[in-house]
């Protein structure tokens, strides 16, 4: 509760704030060697999956008119078992697997919030068997600590479809219909060539990431250190922590507060290992007076939206398409009642947001229309002269 109110502190903040950076320069100039590389990306899934499958992409999967009949004629039912709930990324995945769900004929019975707590993750998956779903989609908060559980789902003849992060020892196409997830690892890469982008390839960073050995965050932290270690000698990493707990707005502020007092003005740009800790690296910028600092991370949040809208603190990010992630989920889980092979490894690609696209890739991202907060904080900047 303490999180969601400073969340809703933030973006109140920000928004008020709107009308002090009309006409500000752009916190993006050109910069042709990460500019080209985002190009490159295009159409590219970079990731591997939790198992070094080659990744499938999600416009691959279909189903036919007869295909969709015969699970419609299933009436089957599906539980959705998630890590925790009450941001947009996972708001845009259930409003997919809600909509692809409606579109089949599945009914959905439950959806639980875990809390990030491994155990309390245990105890949704248990009192979701004994409500005999057809279908159980979920992301293992822990995949060791959740196995056993999962393992009984399983053996209960429960369609097990991840998102993520798949519980250890499981096999796909024997324990589990598929996972799907997004392109992390390419997200990380993204979130790199903006950030070299923006500081025009020199300048010393700090890298706030997550702290938990967690398969999607570890691949987006390995995409954005690999790629400014390999492709961009100028920039520095100076600084590296992870944090972990309840409160990741809170931790990521504080990390950052101790980064910027530490380093002063030798640091020149921040990375968030996604949206909500950089909620807090945002705050501590701006407590610190550095609006200096460049910020780059993944997950297209309300926050961070607002931010980008204002032109402030966050120059660009990688972005997921949970919306199209919940229906290829859905959908894969309709090949399981069909007896359908699947692809092992499903994977959606990154998508660069910054203040140019901003608007545009909110409704490609949640198919919904961009709202008012964003709307309202929008202002036009000058590009800046190298």
């Amino acid at each position: 509760m303490a999180t969601a109110a400073s969340l809703v502190t933030l973006s109140v903040s920000l928004t008020a704030c709107a009308s002090t950076t009309t006409n500000s320069t752009c916190l993006l100039p050109d910069y042709a060697p990460a500019q080209e590389a985002l190009q490159e990306m295009e159409g590219q899934v970079l990731s591997k999956g939790p198992q070094g499958e080659e990744p499938v992409s999600a416009d691959t999967l279909e189903l036919t008119g007869t295909e969709v009949e015969e699970v419609k004629a299933e009436k089957a039912t599906a539980a959705i078992v998630m890590h925790y709930t009450g941001d947009d990324w996972t708001a845009a995945q259930l409003n997919g697997l809600r909509t692809r769900f409606a579109e089949l004929g599945i009914e959905v019975i439950g959806v639980t919030d875990a809390g990030q707590d491994p155990s309390k993750q245990v105890s949704d998956i248990e009192n979701m068997i004994a409500r005999q779903p057809d279908i159980m989609i979920s992301i293992p908060t822990d995949a060791v600590a959740t196995a056993g559980a999962y393992r009984r789902a399983a053996e209960a003849g429960i369609d097990l479809v991840f998102m993520d992060n798949v519980p250890a020892g499981f096999v796909p196409g024997e324990d589990y219909i598929s996972a799907v997830s997004a392109d992390n690892y390419g997200n990380g890469v993204v979130s790199a060539h903006l950030m070299a982008q923006a500081l025009q390839g020199e300048g010393n960073i700090g890298v706030i990431k997550y702290g938990v050995d967690f398969f999607v965050t570890n691949q987006r932290h390995e995409g954005f250190t690999d790629t400014i270690k390999n492709e961009y000698p100028g920039i520095k990493i100076i600084a590296e922590r992870g944090i972990s707990g309840a409160d990741l707005a809170g931790e990521a502020q504080n990390t950052a507060n101790a980064m910027l007092l530490r380093h002063q003005d030798d640091i020149d740009g921040l990375w968030g290992v996604w949206d909500v800790p950089t909620e807090g690296i945002m705050a501590a910028v701006r407590t610190a007076e550095r609006e200096d600092i460049k910020i780059t991370t993944e997950d297209l949040g309300l926050n961070v939206a607002i931010a980008m809208a204002q032109n402030t603190a966050v120059a660009g990010l990688g972005a997921q398409r949970p919306y199209d992630q919940g229906v290829a989920e859905a959908t894969l889980a309709a090949y399981g009642l069909l007896g359908k092979d699947a692809p092992p490894y499903v994977a959606l690609g990154a998508l660069p947001v910054h203040h140019d696209n901003l608007l545009e890739s909110w409704q490609d991202i949640y198919r919904q229309d961009v709202p008012e907060p964003i709307r309202e904080s929008y202002v036009e900047c000058t590009p800046p002269t190298n």
